[in-house]
């Protein structure tokens, strides 16, 4: 199973980027699909997460701001993120939690290379 990442870049404060998803390799389905971040010196956390039945869980910092969106039959996941701060400066992660191999193999965490993301002020 791959993930493979794309989008990024440095943008202004204020600026919109969007960043791209798309799982492939031996994958029988797909719990949830969405993205996390990694700042300097701080933990990987949430950033917006698209459950099987639709729901998508954002963090607090990044409501209102970012919208991401899942296309289950593509394997996609596409994340826009508007209104950027300073403080969204991060590498940002592609997670997939799947099943990789037939309806009985155990669901596992997945994660892309990573892309970073720079917001000047």
């Amino acid at each position: 199973v791959q993930l493979q990442a794309s989008g990024g870049g440095l943008v202004q404060a204020g600026g919109s980027l969007r960043l791209s998803c798309a799982a492939s390799g031996s994958i029988f389905s797909i719990n949830a699909m969405g993205w996390y971040r990694q700042a300097p010196g701080k933990e990987r956390e949430l950033v917006a997460l698209v459950t099987g039945d639709g729901t998508t869980n954002y963090a607090d910092s990044v409501k209102g701001r970012f919208t991401a969106s899942r296309d289950s039959d593509k394997k996609t996941v596409d994340l826009r993120m508007n209104s950027l701060k300073p403080d969204d400066t991060a590498v940002y992660y592609c997670n997939a939690y799947l099943r990789p191999n037939g309806w009985n193999s155990q669901l596992r965490n997945y994660w892309g290379q990573g892309t970073q993301v720079t917001v000047s002020s």
